[in-house]
């Protein structure tokens, strides 16, 4: 079989796994859509990659070629998980007007240039040195995983009328910051648990506001 097989990729695939989820749930799996599942299979494809890497960095005799396979399947992971996800749960909240669908474009366009941009800088930035990377280029696409979650969680206070709108403004608003040229922290370990913690707050809330049986 073509590709490599190790431990690497597991998390990786898991997020695709979980987006797909997403997607059925969102489009009306079982005959009855439910984009909070969906938004729970984006809040489960954030963690996985959250430490995709990490666990990767921990095997130390890849290959050349390995590397650039995890990296290239990451990104094409996260174009389908925080790109075209968030979308397909824009269409299934209400975002079906003719002002919408440029929006539902847009936002995974944009996510699809970040994250190739990303793939050319770090390619450039590794010839030159072997440190870790630091700081990002842009709003990195995998912040979907906190920013939506949060938003859904006031969906009823919004209103069922108003929500697509807002939701739309949202994505909109995220896919400019994807390819806008402005700096960003890579996240520490700390930092990372922090947003853990802020996942956990913002699923338990969802939960309860949306009042999952």
């Amino acid at each position: 079989m073509i590709g490599y097989y190790n431990y690497t990729v597991i998390l990786t695939y898991m997020s695709l796994v979980s987006s797909v989820m997403g997607m059925f749930f969102a489009m009306g799996m079982g005959g009855s859509v439910h984009p909070e599942y969906a938004i729970i299979c984006l809040m489960i494809s954030g963690l996985c990659d959250m430490f995709d890497g990490k666990v990767a960095r921990t095997k130390k005799n890849r290959s050349e070629s390995e590397k650039q396979f995890g990296i290239q399947i990451d990104s094409l992971c996260d174009a389908v998980c925080f790109g075209v996800l968030p979308s397909i749960i824009g269409y299934s909240v209400g975002m079906k007007s003719w002002c919408d669908i440029p929006v539902l474009i847009i936002f995974p366009l944009c996510a699809v240039i970040r994250l190739a941009y990303f793939n050319v800088a770090e390619e450039e930035r590794q010839k030159q040195t072997s440190d870790i990377r630091r700081v990002y280029e842009g709003l990195p696409v995998t912040s979907v995983a906190l920013i939506l979650p949060l938003l859904y969680s006031f969906h009823k206070d919004i209103g069922k009328k108003w929500f697509p709108t807002v939701y739309s403004g949202a994505l909109l608003v995220i896919a400019v910051a994807f390819i806008t040229r402005f700096k960003v922290k890579k996240p520490t370990m700390k930092t990372m648990i922090i947003f853990i913690g802020i996942g956990v707050i913002e699923l338990v809330w969802m939960l309860y506001k949306t009042k999952i049986r």
